[in-house]
């Protein structure tokens, strides 16, 4: 095949990656899953923000259900897909989702796998996997209780309730709603915010928020003792200050 299924478009700041099956609602199967493998060892080497989109109106409609059902016990162990959102949602720098139309099963997985989150109006997410037989098992089960809280999550796990983006928002699921001709512009405006920070600074408050609650508040004194002695901390605070008059 000569389809790509990740297009990847690079900056110094930021890595922009289009999932592209549009034939197959973008669809994620094993080429794409390897593609997110690539493209977070080169986030992981080389740290920028990440903005993860959709194509033609659709963000991912769910897992491949060809290779699914062809999938067994051993597949499951293996845990495919749960294994790439697992190491997107670890990267060093924030993952923006920018939601369009469907985020379904394994998509919205992988949506449930990004910092900040945001859609268009059309946005339907939820996951429908105990309809096929099988269960959300590439992080639903705990990444969307930690979200939005056990009560909604357990509803939506066990109903395949699906959410609107109205709904969402208001669940805490994304963070805004933007027309479909403005949501990269809006991904792209959150990544500017980010960008205008110290990028250690972004690093340690991702790495300090993805820690149990028994890891604070030590490790977020030891994470503040490396930026308290950093140059970057110091030309920061000091331009702050000239700024407002002080010396």
């Amino acid at each position: 095949m000569n389809e790509i299924a990740l297009v990847v478009d690079r900056h110094s700041d930021r890595v922009i990656a289009r999932l592209n099956r549009p034939d197959k609602r973008n669809a994620i199967d094993r080429e794409m899953v390897d593609a997110f493998h690539s493209l977070c060892e080169e986030l992981e080497a080389e740290p920028r923000t990440l903005i993860l989109t959709g194509t033609d109106g659709v963000f991912a409609a769910g897992a491949d259900i060809t290779q699914l059902r062809a999938r067994r016990a051993e597949d499951a162990r293996r845990a495919i897909n749960a294994t790439a959102f697992i190491r997107i949602h670890e990267l060093p720098m924030p993952v923006i989702a920018a939601l369009d139309g469907y985020a379904l099963g394994g998509g919205a997985e992988l949506a449930y796998a990004a910092d900040i989150r945001i859609a268009t109006p059309t946005l339907k997410i939820g996951n429908t996997e105990p309809c096929l037989g099988i269960i959300a098992a590439a992080g639903a089960t705990w990444r969307l209780r930690e979200i939005i809280g056990g009560g909604l999550a357990s509803e939506m796990l066990l109903t395949a309730r699906l959410l609107t983006a109205d709904e969402a928002l208001a669940a805490g699921l994304i963070s805004g709603i933007h027309a479909p001709a403005d949501l990269l512009a809006a991904a792209h405006a959150i990544a500017d915010r980010i960008a205008v920070a110290d990028p250690l600074a972004i690093r340690h408050t991702k790495t300090a928020m993805r820690a149990p609650r028994d890891a604070h508040p030590a490790l977020d004194s030891e994470l503040q003792a490396e930026l308290f002695e950093s140059p970057e901390k110091m030309r920061r605070m000091t331009e702050f200050l000239e700024r407002r008059g002080h010396r």
